[in-house]
C-alpha cells in the first residue's frame, strides 16, 4: 500500500490561493477515480476538485473556510501499489476544530433568478438520511437540478449508486416514501420548537456577502422605478415561439430586454461603465457585456453574456440559457462569470412588485425586472386589461444623474411598448 497526495491544484490567471469551501469526504471514505473530494472558491467561481485514483481517505489538509496555497496538502489517500507521497510531501497533522460562525437569521434577500418557472414547494419527506448539513451527496448535475425543481434536499435522500451516489430513481422512491407520511398527524405540525442551526459562512455565500457590502459602502445607490406596458411584446413572444420555437428555441422575455438594453445605451453610452474609484476614472465601452443575475444552488453568480450587441434575439437567448445551466450547475467558468459592464436582475414569477437590486460593482447601472400583472389601464379613454411589469433599476449617483437614470429607462420603456423599434436601424 502506499499514499498518494493530492495538492491545491493551480487554477489559473496568477491566483496564489484559494478557500476551501466544502469536503464531500471524510477521512475513512473509500473514493473512486473522477469522485469530487472537494469545492474550492476562487474570487470568481466554484471549481470541483476530483480524485485521480481508487483508494481510502486517511487525511484531509484543511477545514472549509480556510485559506489555502496553491501546492499545498489538500488530501491523503491510501493507494494500492507505491503513490506519490514524498517525505516533504507529507502534511502536518491538522487538529480537529469546531467551526465558528455566527448565529443566521432567516431573511428574504436580494437574489435574482433567470424568468423561468417558480421552485415548487418542498414536497412531503421521506425516510431522512444522517449527513452532516454540509455534507454534499454525490449526484449529477442533472439529478441535482430535478431535485432542485422538486424542492428536494439532496442531503436527505438515500443514494443507491456507486460509492452513494443519488440517482434519478432514488428521487423517485423518496417521493414515493414521503407521500406515504401524508397521512400522518396534522397536531405534529403545532408542536414546540426549540431547535437552532448555525451556518458557516463561507465559500460563495462569503464572497456574495463581501461583494453585496463592498457595493453598498463604496457605491451612492439610488434606485428609478417605471411601469412598463408590455401586452404588446409578451405577443410579439407568443407569435415568435409559436411560428418558430421548435426550430430556433422558445424564447422568454429576457433576450428581449436583453436588445432593449443594446439599442438604449446607443443613446445612453454613460450607462454602459465601469467605475475605478480609487484612480477616479469611468471607462465607457462599446462592447455590451451583460450580466444576467443567475441563483444556483451555492449563492447568486452573475454569467456574462458577451458582445451582446453583435447577437440576434435567438443567439443572444441561447446564449442565456447555456450560461444560466452552467451557473446552476456549477460549471461556469471565470471568463464566464466576470467582465460584465452592465447588469440584468430578474426575480421572474416571484419579481414582485418593486425590488431594489444592488449594483455589481464597478458597474454604473443594474436594470431590474419584476413580475407581470394583468391589470385594467386606461387607454384612448377605455378601461382595458393589459400586461404590465414594473422595472427597478439602481445606478451609481457618484457618476450617473436623476435625470439621466431616467431618461435611459424611459428608452428601454418605449422599446418594449413599440417592439418592432427594438429591430429598426
Amino acid at each position: 500500500m502506499g499514499t498518494h497526495v493530492i495538492k491545491m491544484p493551480d487554477i489559473g490567471e496568477g491566483i496564489a490561493e484559494v478557500e476551501l469551501s466544502q469536503w464531500h469526504v471524510k477521512v475513512g471514505d473509500l473514493v473512486v477515480e473522477d469522485q469530487v473530494l472537494a469545492d474550492v472558491m476562487t474570487d470568481k467561481a466554484m471549481v470541483d476538485i476530483p480524485s485521480p485514483v481508487h483508494g481510502k481517505v486517511i487525511a484531509l489538509g484543511g477545514q472549509p473556510g480556510e485559506v489555502m496555497a496553491v501546492g499545498s496538502v489538500l488530501i491523503s489517500i491510501e493507494v494500492e501499489g507505491a503513490g506519490n507521497l514524498k517525505e516533504s510531501d507529507k502534511p502536518a497533522p491538522v487538529a480537529a476544530k469546531e467551526p465558528v460562525a455566527p448565529k443566521v437569521e432567516t431573511v428574504v434577500e436580494n437574489k435574482p433568478a433567470p424568468a423561468a418557472a417558480p421552485r415548487p414547494a418542498a414536497v412531503c419527506q421521506g425516510p431522512m438520511v444522517a449527513r452532516e448539513a454540509d455534507e454534499r451527496p454525490l449526484a449529477s448535475p442533472a439529478v441535482r437540478k430535478h431535485a432542485l425543481d422538486l424542492g428536494i434536499q439532496l442531503r436527505l435522500v438515500r443514494g443507491s449508486g456507486p460509492a452513494g451516489r443519488v440517482l434519478h430513481e432514488d428521487l423517485d422512491a423518496y417521493l414515493a416514501q414521503g407521500q406515504s407520511n401524508a397521512s400522518a398527524p396534522a397536531s405534529a405540525a403545532y408542536a414546540q420548537r426549540n431547535d437552532e442551526e448555525q451556518i458557516q459562512v463561507i465559500g460563495m455565500r462569503r464572497k456574495i456577502a463581501q461583494r453585496m457590502q463592498d457595493a453598498t459602502q463604496r457605491a451612492a445607490h439610488f434606485s428609478y422605478v417605471e411601469e412598463i406596458d408590455v401586452t404588446a411584446i409578451e405577443e410579439l413572444r407568443a407569435h415568435l415561439n409559436e411560428k418558430h420555437g421548435v426550430s430556433r428555441g422558445k424564447l422568454t422575455l429576457l433576450p428581449f430586454l436583453v436588445r432593449a438594453l443594446v439599442v438604449a445605451l446607443r443613446d445612453c453610452p454613460q450607462m454602459n461603465a465601469r467605475y475605478d474609484d480609487e484612480a477616479q476614472v469611468i471607462t465607457r465601452l462599446g462592447a455590451v457585456h451583460v450580466g444576467v443575475a443567475t441563483q444556483s444552488d451555492v449563492g447568486l453568480m452573475v454569467p456574462v453574456v458577451r458582445h451582446a450587441e453583435a447577437r440576434s434575439l435567438w443567439d443572444n437567448a441561447a446564449e442565456i440559457s447555456r450560461l444560466a445551466n452552467a451557473a446552476r450547475n456549477g460549471k461556469a467558468s471565470r471568463d464566464e462569470l466576470s467582465g460584465s459592464t452592465i447588469t440584468l436582475t430578474s426575480l421572474g414569477a416571484l419579481g414582485g412588485i418593486v425590488s431594489t437590486p444592488v449594483l455589481n460593482l464597478p458597474e454604473v447601472a443594474i436594470v431590474g425586472v419584476n413580475k407581470i400583472v394583468e391589470r385594467p389601464m386606461v387607454v384612448k379613454g377605455q378601461v382595458v386589461i393589459r400586461k404590465m411589469m414594473n422595472l427597478s433599476s439602481s445606478f451609481d449617483h457618484r457618476v450617473v444623474d436623476g435625470m439621466d437614470a431616467a431618461l435611459f429607462i424611459q428608452a428601454i420603456r418605449g422599446l418594449l411598448e413599440q417592439p418592432a423599434t427594438l429591430f429598426v436601424e
